[in-house]
């Protein structure tokens, strides 16, 4: 069963088309707002995203600009605009498909089908797993104990280093120079605040103390 994300705030538009998509034997979430819609999609375990351009808190293209930092996940974009102009700028941002309204709903669901087709066609995402956390590097999302823990792009490459080699220590100039990409030239404390914003956030799923501090040397995973 495809999880469907329904964003839009046209209240009859959001809920007929989630009652269509729920007949087809889909799961459909529906969001009324951009930052709504970025909650749910946040807590991970979307198919496809269908998204409205112009709505409140966070507008649709900026909603899939942030997507498509860590996801490759299908977006169909809905949206009264007719412009070649405004096709190819979303398309650009890194739309999958675009479809302008009033919409037949027959024609989303064909839409949708050949959006989940190339989708599943992909190579298959490789999850990296430690103890109690499962790391999908692909979609950069994490969860800690069942509970979806949202992180910066840093922190989760600090996570996804620390849990692909679980025995090694690694040094704090080490992480910096793995994570950011270049050459060390920050004071330790940097390192430091990243591990502890990570911490407070698994906190709650009570597996923040799989990250250890080694003094004088730097962090590494508690073995289990």
């Amino acid at each position: 069963m495809p999880h469907i994300l329904m964003i839009e705030d046209d209240t009859d538009i959001n809920n007929s088309t989630a009652e269509y998509l729920r007949r087809k034997g889909c799961q459909c979430s529906q969001a009324f707002s951009g930052t709504e819609g970025r909650s749910l999609w946040q807590a991970g375990g979307v198919d496809l995203l269908l998204v409205d351009l112009m709505l409140p808190g966070l507008s649709g293209g900026e909603l899939i600009g942030e997507i498509r930092k860590t996801s490759r996940t299908p977006v169909i974009v809905l949206s009264a605009k007719t412009e070649l102009s405004d096709k190819v700028e979303l398309l650009g941002l890194g739309a999958d498909d675009y479809l302008t309204k009033p919409y037949q709903l027959e024609e989303l669901w064909a839409r949708i089908l050949v959006q989940l087709r190339h989708a599943s066609a992909a190579p298959a995402q490789t999850l990296l797993r430690y103890r109690d956390w499962v790391l999908n590097p692909e979609e950069m999302t994490l969860t800690a104990a069942g509970q979806p823990v949202s992180l910066t792009a840093h922190e989760f490459r600090i996570v996804e280093l620390l849990a692909g080699r679980p025995k090694r220590v690694f040094t704090k100039q080490q992480i910096y120079e793995a994570v950011w990409q270049e050459d060390c030239a920050v004071e330790d404390k940097t390192i430091t605040v990243h591990i502890s914003n990570i911490r407070a956030k698994l906190r709650p799923s009570g597996t923040d103390s799989y990250i250890q501090t080694v003094w004088g040397i730097g962090f590494k995973l508690a073995e289990g």
